[in-house]
């Protein structure tokens, strides 16, 4: 659960970053005016591609612990099964 909770909080910072940057980046460009929708979507994307690259560490992590509760619950399963079928 861990490793949920610290990727899943680095990519939520990641995607405000990207949001602050690319509406200051907008609004310098714009005199002030900045649409709603555009940045969202840039925002997603930005941060989208560098969380691949910045937050590799934490998926692996996460995809780790992951795999090991998936495992241990199919070996619960199998347990279960073979315990019936006796």
């Amino acid at each position: 659960m861990k490793e949920f909770a610290v990727y899943t909080g680095l990519r939520v910072l990641l995607f405000v970053a990207s949001l602050l940057t690319i509406t200051l980046i907008w609004s310098l460009f714009t005199d002030g005016r900045v649409p709603a929708l555009w940045p969202l979507v840039l925002a997603f994307a930005v941060s989208g591609v560098l969380s691949y690259f910045l937050l590799n560490r934490q998926r692996i992590a996460f995809a780790r612990k992951v795999e090991e509760r998936a495992a241990r619950a199919a070996s619960k399963f199998e347990e279960r099964k073979a315990r019936e079928d006796d």
